[in-house]
């Protein structure tokens, strides 16, 4: 049987407010193709399907036209809810949809396995959604944490899967202990360390199908997270996008195997002076690409993102990063106010203060004294 492992697609998800379903759109058909060229039997999504409890309609077109998509393709399809997923809103047509696409967002039921068999005998994939502990309390009493809910839901998987016996799949949202999270961008799922779920939890079946962590990640032959098919930080900018095609033959995991998915629109973060970003020959490669644009001047620009975009169209973010740091001398803006003994001191002071340490040059010194001359010859003739 041939699997592949997809997770965290994020339908509706903004790239620093732009739309990325169309970009998204071309990434899950180079998916359905991919699933047809490989001869896939079942596609895995572990969660995260939608980026919002409260998708729009144009997000479950999309999700509907892929899941039709990877039907026609010949694969079934086993999808589970994550933590940005509303459980209810995406179970709640499960029992609509076409023959071979299984929507599991039900904690109580992560003992019913659904079973597709092949050559070899039966296969048993258990979807487990992502379990807030709140509300998995009347299932399991006593659970606290996300870690111990994902430990029972676990339990109740080994328990069925030997009785049953054959081989067997298990499909997890979570933070697992060892992996590398991606700074800023996965929605905490932990409380205080307490809901990262041990490595162990997952002893059992043949392969583990995990979600939540973007990158892609290898926690053991068994235990791995697909990450997600586009770049949505410029955190995870360089690293892979695909999924894992799994292989089970009649002893259990046979392979594993990355399969790449095209990236629509590289991510660059640029780190130079303003001037270097606007005119330097080197960074034309980046000119199609979604920029992070930090700028090393010491003093702010004016409108950085308009005169950066006229060079870098898709520039998504712009950083003022001076490369000097602030100059300190202990006294606030408004103590450098009250000292001031001359209108000049007056300004080097704001200027100072509003340019990360760096005061007037020679030049803006002389066109102050020249204003300052014109205002008090003015006000003495008035």
């Amino acid at each position: 049987m041939r699997i592949m492992h997809t997770s965290d697609w994020h339908i509706g998800r903004s790239f620093h407010g732009n739309s990325t379903l169309p970009a998204l759109r071309g990434v899950l058909e180079a998916l359905i193709a991919q699933v047809r060229e490989h001869a896939v039997d079942v596609v895995i999504v572990a969660g995260d399907v939608f980026d919002s409890a409260a998708p729009a309609a144009d997000c479950y077109t999309l999700l509907t036209d892929t899941l039709v998509g990877l039907r026609d393709a010949g694969a079934r399809v086993v999808v589970t809810s994550g933590n940005h997923d509303s459980a209810a809103r995406l179970g709640f047509q499960a029992r609509l949809l076409r023959e071979g696409i299984h929507v599991l967002t039900d904690a109580a039921a992560v003992g019913s396995p659904v079973t597709i068999d092949d050559a070899d005998g039966p296969v048993h994939f258990y979807g487990i959604p992502f379990l807030e502990p709140a509300l998995v309390r009347t299932i399991w009493p006593g659970v606290r944490t996300q870690e111990q809910a994902l430990g029972r839901a676990m339990e109740v998987v080994r328990a069925d899967a030997a009785a049953r016996g054959g081989r067997s799949v298990a499909i997890a949202h979570c933070f697992a202990a060892g992996v590398d999270p991606t700074p800023h961008l996965e929605r905490d799922i932990q409380q205080g360390g307490l809901d990262v779920v041990p490595l162990a939890h997952f002893d059992g079946p043949d392969y583990v199908a995990l979600g939540h962590i973007h990158g892609r990640q290898r926690l053991s032959d068994r235990v791995r997270y697909a990450g997600a098919p586009l770049h949505y930080s410029f955190g995870e900018q360089g690293k892979p996008r695909g999924s894992w095609l799994v292989e089970l033959d009649a002893d259990g995991l046979a392979a594993v195997e990355w399969v790449e998915l095209p990236v629509p629109r590289p991510l660059k973060t640029l780190h130079d002076t303003f001037e270097a970003l606007l005119t330097d020959p080197a960074y034309a490669e980046y000119e199609t690409a979604w920029v992070c644009a930090e700028y090393t001047d010491a003093t702010p620009q004016l409108e950085p993102m308009r005169r950066l975009q006229a060079r870098f169209p898709h520039c998504a973010a712009v950083v003022h990063a001076p490369s000097a740091a602030r100059r300190q001398d202990g006294r606030t803006y408004a103590q450098r106010v009250r000292h001031a003994r001359s209108d000049a001191e007056l300004f080097e002071a704001f200027l100072e203060h509003v340019r990360e340490g760096e005061g007037a040059t020679e030049r803006e010194r002389e066109l102050i004294r020249d204003t300052v001359e014109e205002r008090s010859l003015a006000e003495a003739s008035a």
